[in-house]
């Protein structure tokens, strides 16, 4: 069957619900690839990372796609792709919709001084128009001039000419449009009700009407049974009932063996076959249509469609070219090798997701013990009230009143449904430095108690770590076919090597800088070998500076009274912030049980210390660009208050003349270092890039501290070829370790 090319006005209606998820997702770049695929970067607060693709030639689509998909970025950018990036750099993504039922997506995009509405035509020879907030076209990819609509820069933008929707036409109104035609069930639905043909042959399957019948001879049961299933379909893609699908046949047109479902990730080969099946359609629920055909299941419709297009290319490149050259080329191992690491990569995030989602769950019930008095407070209120018949709606007045005058159990409340008979809580978390570790919210049965609602939660995060043993099953069998495809490569290299009299593929046979560079692209690598490495100060704050010295601060008050009384010694500099609430920060001369001589600190070294303890003091959780540090001898440095005075604990005394850096940066670096061990790393810009294979530089911002390691850990991790390897070494949780308490943000 013919492969899909465009997508349909259902899949479009199904695709909107999901690409609305990125609201607020801002714009980084636009890019413009062979005048008819236009690429919007763009970073979101959850999912890091998002590419907006919106294609309008030969083939027309419009989703968000895995970054892996994307092809590097074209060279110097069309007048087109200037004008969005001056227009829509920085801009808020604030949502799309479907023009009534055309291939029609408008896109909008807010920004202080200016808004921008991107039209994407995705029917007949496509468009994208950029429009101001007059709805006046700016720029678009095609003029068009037509009597009945023009798109054009200066004039204002017009759709087509409205078509009638079949899904929320009237059951009067669709009789009506049935009974006008002069041809057959399926070419009425087709053509008059703007269905096409694939979903008017589903609509007459579901319904049970033979698609040939004139529709002089339908009858009213007919027509009620077709408007029935269309309102079916309606009612699915409205409450975002998918069950998204990419179906397949054989490259010799036929629709496989057993034709049915298989899990995302499996190729549906055994082993003996050559050609991988291509893929024929996406569509966002299973098709009736399609019942001979295997398919492949996603979570979403938006990952449906991404791997169908990327297929689809890949199977288009494939196609063009000739059998001469495919005889000739090598075989494709790398990009066997890369699909075994994404699946591979996927699944070990579905088991770090299940992993995720049980600790929630625990410390979630955790919260509950935590705040046992004020929750059983809250459950005891409710419940007297029930049983003594008092209306929901009555409860939460009441509730509301109590918060008004600052009853803890009442001001708890968040959210009450009587529906569901729940009662949600808000509760605050604990901070392992003390800092303010935010809240969560969990929703309550309001007939139970502390333990049964707490003891739901545990089972909940038992059932989702029984998840895992599937997946860890699933990752084995690919890590066996990943080896396969390795040995095969081997094998395959060591033949050319004999063939060629052991000169290898290009290989001149030298030795140099060639190789170490290789060596050292770590970037690129597929495989990085891990090697932790155990260090006595990894549970302070530290990090090397760029001259090669270790500098440590503390994270909390304990860790500032054992620093001092500890790991100081006599030729160490302590340093601290001018402002209050900062950790004691010390440059050490040497290592914990070494001797140590005077050492002469370069000021590059000291500035980098004082850099330091300036970034992770009050100067950043207060949200300033710069604060002044200061650096004394360590026998300036006592417990010992003034007559009559009291030192808090981790509080020290500084007597004599002080050393003062003024105006220093608050600037942070994150990143992952490679040699001569693996392990993320933070501190000071200028210690860190040159250690770091890749680094992500912040500054004080509105990001809270895990948001921001979050944000840091996607950015990293797309930067490696091994991207398991990032994970494991530099996940969110190690980089978090080194970001300043309070918001940040990343510096571009």
């Amino acid at each position: 069957m013919d492969q899909k090319r465009e997508l349909s006005s259902i899949d479009l209606a199904a695709l909107v619900t999901e690409l609305n998820r990125y609201e607020g997702a801002k714009v980084d770049k636009a890019y413009l690839y062979d005048d008819d695929l236009l690429r919007l970067k763009l970073r979101d607060f959850d999912r890091g990372r998002v590419e907006l693709m919106i294609e309008v030639g030969d083939v027309k689509r419009a989703h968000a796609a895995d970054p892996d998909h994307v092809a590097d970025a074209p060279g110097r950018p069309p007048n087109f792709a200037k004008m969005l990036r001056n227009r829509m750099s920085g801009a808020d993504f604030a949502g799309v919709e479907q023009y009534e039922f055309d291939r029609i997506l408008t896109f909008e995009f807010e920004r202080e001084d200016q808004n921008t509405t991107l039209v994407a035509e995705l029917f007949g020879q496509g468009n994208v128009a950029a429009l101001d907030e007059t709805g006046e076209v700016i720029g678009a990819l095609s003029t068009v001039r037509l009597k009945s609509r023009t798109v054009a820069p200066g004039s204002q933008y017009e759709y087509p000419a409205s078509r009638l929707n079949p899904l929320d036409v009237s059951y009067g109104g669709f009789e009506r449009h049935m009974r006008e035609s002069d041809s057959d069930v399926v070419r009425t639905l087709a053509t008059q009700l703007n269905l096409g043909g694939l979903y008017a042959e589903e609509v007459c399957t579901r319904a049970g009407v033979p698609k040939e019948t004139p529709i002089e001879e339908a009858t009213d049961d007919q027509i009620r049974a077709l408007h029935d299933a269309l309102a079916r379909i309606d009612e699915r893609l409205r409450s975002g009932d998918v069950d998204p699908r990419v179906y397949e046949e054989s490259i010799d047109g036929g629709e496989g063996s057993d034709g049915g479902e298989r899990s995302d990730g499996d190729d549906g080969s055994d082993g003996d076959d050559d050609v991988d099946p291509r893929v024929v359609d996406v569509t966002p629920f299973p098709l009736a249509e399609h019942e001979g055909l295997p398919s492949v299941g996603f979570d979403s419709f938006n990952d449906a469609v991404d791997e169908y297009f990327y297929r689809l290319g890949s199977e288009d490149t494939a196609e063009g070219e000739s059998p001469a050259d495919a005889s000739a080329s090598r075989p494709e191992f790398e990009e066997e090798i890369a699909k075994q690491e994404r699946i591979i990569e996927q699944q070990e995030g579905a088991i770090e997701g299940f992993e995720e989602q049980a600790q929630a769950e625990r410390e979630r019930a955790e919260l509950l013990y935590a705040n046992y008095d004020l929750v059983d407070e809250v459950l005891s209120t409710v419940r007297e009230a029930r049983e003594n018949d008092v209306p929901w709606d009555e409860i939460e007045a009441t509730l509301d009143a109590g918060a008004e005058r600052g009853i803890p159990a009442a001001a708890a409340v968040v959210d009450i449904d009587g529906g569901e008979g729940t009662v949600t809580v808000e509760l605050a978390e604990d901070s392992d430095d003390g800092d303010d570790g935010g809240t969560t919210r969990i929703e309550l049965d309001a007939s139970e108690g502390v333990e049964v609602n707490a003891d739901r939660l545990y089972q909940e995060a038992k059932r989702v770590e029984e998840k895992k043993a599937g997946a860890k099953a699933a990752i084995e069998s690919t890590r066996e076919e990943l080896e396969a495809v390795k040995a095969r490569k081997e094998e395959w290299e060591e033949k050319q090597a004999a063939d060629d009299g052991g000169g290898g593929d290009g290989d001149d046979g030298e030795e140099g800088d060639d190789e170490e560079e290789y060596e050292t692209d770590w970037l690129s690598r597929s495989s990085i070998p891990i090697r932790s490495p155990d260090d006595w100060y990894d549970r302070f704050r530290w990090f090397h500076t760029s001259t090669g010295y270790l500098v440590i601060g503390g994270r909390n008050a304990d860790q500032n009274e054992e620093l001092v009384k500890k790991y100081m010694s006599k030729h160490d500099r302590f340093f601290h912030t001018q402002a209050h609430g900062g950790p004691v920060t010390i440059l050490k001369a040497s290592g914990p049980s070494e001797s140590a001589d005077p050492v002469d600190f370069s000021e590059e070294t000291l500035r980098e210390a004082a850099q330091f303890a300036v970034s992770y003091s009050s100067d950043w959780k207060d949200g300033r660009g710069a604060g002044d540090a200061y650096m004394v001898e360590p026998d300036q440095v006592s417990k010992t208050p003034e007559s009559g005075e009291y030192i808090e604990k981790g509080s020290f005394v500084i007597r004599g003349d002080r050393t003062y850096f003024e105006d220093v940066p608050c600037r942070i670096a994150v990143g992952v270092q490679c040699e001569p061990v693996t392990r993320a790393i933070g501190g000071p810009p200028s210690a860190i890039v040159d250690r770091a294979a890749a680094h992500v530089t912040f500054e004080p911002g509105m990001y809270a501290q895990n948001d921001a390691a979050m944000m840091a850990y996607r950015n990293l991790k797309e930067r490696f070829a091994d991207q398991s390897f990032v994970r494991k070494v530099a996940s969110a949780d190690r980089l978090q370790e080194f970001l300043p308490p309070g918001g940040s943000d990343i510096v571009d």
